[in-house]
């Protein structure tokens, strides 16, 4: 399957591309919103699933863990964090959580039809 065509990841990486190339003003920001965006996605030749998806999930989670600190700073009163940063956060965790909720429903459908098969 090629994925060079496909206009779903060619928007994505307009998108990264446009994350990278920020102001000096935004970079206070973009290190309380955008913890680990980017990442550099190394050879998985021969990596463990469980550990990638592990990780995977872990990832997930901290985004989700940040929010809730912007959240509760923001609830606090704190000036240092921003309604725009903690609503940007939140909405990063709750787009995480979906892809993660679609990713287990596509392997479990996957782990179905493959105890469906006749041996």
């Amino acid at each position: 399957m090629q994925l060079g065509g496909n206009p779903l990841l060619q928007e994505m990486q307009a998108l990264s591309e446009q994350l990278g190339t920020t102001n000096s003003a935004d970079e206070t920001h973009k290190s309380s919103v955008l913890p680990n965006v980017t990442q550099t996605i190394q050879n998985t030749a021969g990596s463990d699933f469980g550990q990638l998806l592990s990780e995977a999930i872990g990832q997930v989670n901290s985004l989700q863990s940040n929010a809730g600190q912007m959240s509760k700073k923001l609830d606090m009163g704190d000036t240092s964090v921003t309604l725009t940063d903690t609503v940007i956060a939140r909405e990063k965790a709750g787009v995480a959580f979906e892809a993660t909720v679609q990713v287990r429903n596509k392997l479990v459908d996957a782990y179905k039809d493959i105890m469906s098969m006749p041996v």
